[in-house]
């Protein structure tokens, strides 16, 4: 277990992480189901020192005009530093990120996009996904573990991202803002009610069959970068085993004990998949 011994990794329990990885590696792949947030979770926050893309900020980084660009900033700026604030409950940030969601959204719309475009913007922006996780990615594949990817941001950004960076395997499924397109290919909204960072708990897919059609499936292992990732996984059934790992990008200093008290691990300022990729290996039994 020493990859849990590295001075950015922090447990609050070790026995209790110890104990639910035991059970997960006793059980093997076959028990698994894994559920990830995307953005600065898959994706990287920083490269080479310069902070990366999310799937806003390739909109915001493409080839729409840059009036666009400028009122999405000033918007973000706005909603962001209330977004990491770890001196406001969840339940005080919810009401300024549907506010945050809706006007994006909003803005997004009064500007022409294409399904043409969004594989340019994709080419040419700075989301990347974190080092190591084309491994993570063809591992679960290998041995046919389900692959929950439960993101805030835009669900065919994020296809497109993991298409050009990595490969989209047919265990994995994409739960986002899906942007919703005429017959032409031009974007005219969202398909769906708004998925912010705090009402993952709330989405449709908790009252599909998705988690239901997993029972069987009762260990989970859960990834984000938000205390509102903990909740992707509510609707998940029989549930016997449970490591939560969380990415602190940010703040670290003031959020690190609020993360550890949530979280099971909590990895600080790490690009790379590298304790995921020595969990999963644990399980499945590689190297």
């Amino acid at each position: 277990m020493e990859f849990l011994d590295r001075p950015n990794v922090h447990i609050k329990d070790r026995e209790y992480v110890i104990g639910q990885l035991e059970k997960m590696v006793a059980d093997g792949a076959k028990k698994l189901q894994v559920v990830a947030d995307f953005d600065r979770t898959l994706s990287k926050y920083k490269h080479n020192g310069h902070v990366c893309a999310t799937c806003h900020n390739v909109l915001e980084e493409g080839g729409l005009p840059g009036e666009y660009k400028e009122q999405a900033y000033k918007i973000r700026d706005k909603y962001f530093p209330i977004e990491t604030d770890p001196n406001l409950t969840i339940e005080e940030k919810t009401p300024y990120m549907v506010e945050w969601w809706t006007k994006a959204h909003a803005l997004l719309e009064k500007y022409p996009l294409s399904k043409e475009m969004l594989h340019s913007m994709v080419a040419k922006s700075t989301a990347k996904l974190r080092e190591g996780c084309t491994t993570f990615f063809d591992n679960l594949h290998a041995s046919d573990i389900p692959l929950l990817v439960f993101s805030a941001g835009v669900g065919d950004i994020i296809r497109e991202v993991i298409a050009q960076n990595s490969h989209m395997y047919d265990n994995m499924h994409v739960v986002s803002n899906d942007l919703n397109f005429d017959e032409n290919g031009k974007m005219i909204g969202f398909k769906n009610a708004i998925i912010h960072v705090f009402n993952k708990n709330e989405h449709a897919v908790h009252d599909s069959d998705y988690f239901h059609n997993l029972s069987h499936r009762t260990n989970l292992l859960l990834m984000g970068d938000s205390l509102g990732d903990l909740q992707m996984a509510n609707g998940a059934e029989n549930v016997e085993a449970k490591l939560t790992i969380g990415f602190l990008n940010l703040r670290v200093e003031e959020s690190l004990e609020l993360y550890k008290s949530r979280y099971d691990i909590v990895i600080c300022e790490d690009e790379t998949m590298d304790v995921v990729n020595a969990i999963v290996n644990k399980i499945l039994c590689i190297g």
